[in-house]
């Protein structure tokens, strides 16, 4: 007994669970994305502000993954924070080596 073919043109329960899926890939990648982008655009201002301490004020900040996700999480002012450490050398100190 064999089965018979699906006449063309009709959907098979597989492609319906695989376009499920991908759906659901999807939203996920935008939800995932969605929560990122504010750490993103603070690690950017915050680079941002790192490069005018540096030309305008002479500041040099060591940048490090550390540095970036305190930027990353405070945004701005985490930025002038770590200048402000880095500065007063005790934190962030470019070209400190331990």
């Amino acid at each position: 007994m064999s089965v018979p073919p699906l006449p063309s043109g009709m959907v098979t329960p597989i492609e319906v669970a695989l376009v499920l899926v991908l759906l659901a890939l999807l939203v996920g990648a935008y939800r995932i994305v969605k929560a990122v982008k504010p750490f993103v655009w603070n690690a950017v201002l915050g680079l941002i502000v790192f490069v005018l301490a540096d030309l305008l004020f002479g500041l040099s900040v060591a940048i490090s993954p550390l540095t970036l996700l305190v930027v990353a999480i405070a945004g701005v002012p985490g930025a002038l924070l770590v200048i402000l450490l880095s500065y007063l050398n005790v934190a962030f100190v470019a070209g400190l080596v331990l």
